[in-house]
């Protein structure tokens, strides 16, 4: 069966920087509904419509396509005595975005002279990647899921 709109899709993937070093890849399949439900990136999933259980996409996705550019009002210098820890580079901690309220993921990338320099960026953010992904499974979805707009199951989402 082809991939199509509607489709409850499993795949394996690696992702690369632009050295070709590897940054992430599955150890379970994933799964994602296929067919604009911002399941997976917009450009993967176009290269994937069509394919069949098997065959494999190697897509190279700008940071616009990927995890977006560098947002640098997202970099903050933080004095250490407002953390509840002691802070070291590397942490990550959450905080609310004032202006929308969402929750931001920080990581902690220096600490010096008590100050604290945290990014709220993607780790990944202003860097391009490719994305290669092989496809495990392709099966209909249930209408449960397509009006919650996922996958369900062992591999997709649960609320």
């Amino acid at each position: 069966m082809a991939i199509a709109k509607n489709s409850v899709v499993t795949l394996h993937y690696e992702m690369f920087d632009a050295n070709d070093q590897l940054i992430d890849k599955t150890e379970q399949p994933i799964a994602y509904l296929h067919g604009g439900y911002d399941g997976i990136f917009p450009l993967v999933e176009e290269a994937l419509h069509g394919k069949e259980v098997g065959e494999t996409v190697d897509v190279v996705l700008a940071p616009d396509d990927a995890f977006g550019e560098q947002d640098p009002e997202l970099v903050r210098i933080e004095d250490v005595n407002v953390f509840p820890v002691e802070v070291e580079a590397g942490m990550m901690f959450e905080a609310d975005d004032p202006e929308t309220g969402d929750v931001l993921v920080y990581r902690v990338t220096d600490v010096a002279d008590g100050k604290a320099v945290v990014d709220g960026n993607h780790p990944l953010a202003g860097m391009k990647i490719r994305f290669k992904a092989t496809v495990d499974s392709v099966r209909e979805a249930s209408a449960d899921e397509i009006t919650h707009g996922h996958a369900h199951g062992p591999h997709g989402h649960h609320h």
